[in-house]
């Protein structure tokens, strides 16, 4: 096992009374295409597609880097990590950095776990079930939350527009439109309207219980290594070079010394990439750094600080996570942005 995890108790929310749904016959058989609208029929279908094979063929030869944002549902979760240790080679952020030193390709299928923001279910759900498989991961922190009851600033701005929460640069419109909008502002203007937001609100969101140091320490010891995530999750194209600096040296300190060793590797917010940010990160001495592109890589990463990530969630179903891997469901979501475009 490549770096280390722990565990911990959640609390529970009160249980509602869950309406009765009558099942589908078991015998019921459904088209490939017959349930296209579900969020999930798109990669059920392309399953079928008759490229698949070609695509996955492909993929032997490339690196894939999966970015999860927590773990909601153990169950699929715990089914895609079954179906990686069947069909691919589980590696470690350690064995992506030898191949980046040694100039050596990873072996083929080599997937690499890794999960950004960190929040609770990394611990709770996704060690105990890596673990078991003996799957390593990286977790990307942010680290002004760490140790904290904080919620994360998107989930605070939709909780506080909901209710009654207003800002002058923010003519809400559908509450869908909300994040995109204040990922848009310049940083200053973005932390404005969240603190207008906050004075304006009827009601103070929930808390959220953060990890904590100690276990951070646990995730490491327990295969998970730990990477920045910046201080509070900006968007950095949104931000001036100053901020840029502040947020990427702010979580390097503090990372370097909850965990005694200085992170190697960065996750940029959002995923995309920023040059200001690689330059503090060569000066900082990071090796590696994750973006977000729904992307495979180079069994040899040609821009180690550039390394590409292909985005799935826990909920994910086994069908989909096969086109994500193959590459086939990326490709077909740039071809269809290309299309509209």
């Amino acid at each position: 096992m490549p770096q280390s995890q722990s565990t911990t108790s959640i609390s529970m929310a009160p249980t509602r009374p869950v309406p009765f749904v009558r099942p589908l016959p078991t015998a019921t058989r459904r088209h490939p295409t017959a349930d296209r609208g579900r969020p999930d029929a798109r990669g059920e279908w392309l399953r079928f597609a008759p490229v698949q094979p070609l695509f996955r063929a492909r993929a032997a030869q490339r690196l894939a880097v999966l970015a999860y944002h927590g773990v909601t549902d153990h169950r699929s979760f715990g089914a895609q990590l079954d179906r990686l240790r069947r069909l691919a080679t589980p590696v470690s952020l350690t064995a992506v950095l030898q191949a980046v030193t040694e100039q050596r390709p990873l072996p083929p299928r080599s997937v690499l776990v890794t999960f950004d923001d960190a929040d609770r279910s990394v611990l709770t759900h996704a060690l105990p079930a890596l673990d078991a498989r003996g799957i390593p991961a990286t977790a990307f922190v942010i680290s002004e939350l760490i140790g904290t009851e904080r919620p994360f600033w998107w989930h605070e701005a939709d909780f506080l527009a909901r209710h009654g929460g207003r800002a002058r640069s923010l003519d809400c419109g559908h509450p869908s439109q909300l994040l995109p909008r204040l990922k848009a502002m310049p940083d200053p203007d973005r932390r404005r309207s969240l603190h207008e937001l906050r004075v304006s609100a009827d009601r103070r969101p929930p808390r959220q219980e953060q990890l904590t140091p100690a276990d951070l320490l646990a995730l490491r010891d327990g295969g998970v290594a730990i990477g920045n995530h910046t201080q509070g999750h900006p968007c950095l194209g949104r931000c001036d070079d100053a901020t840029v600096r502040a947020e990427i040296t702010g979580a390097h300190e503090a990372l370097t010394r909850w965990l005694g060793e200085p992170p190697i590797a960065f996750a940029y917010p959002d995923g995309g990439h920023d040059p200001r940010a690689e330059t503090v990160l060569q000066e900082l001495g990071y090796r590696l750094g994750f973006l977000s592109d729904h992307r495979l890589g180079p069994r040899i990463p040609s821009h180690p600080l550039q390394i590409s990530r292909l985005q799935v969630d826990s909920t994910t179903s086994t069908r989909r996570f096969d086109t994500i891997l193959s590459g086939l469901e990326p490709a077909y979501r740039r071809w269809r942005r290309q299309a509209v475009a």
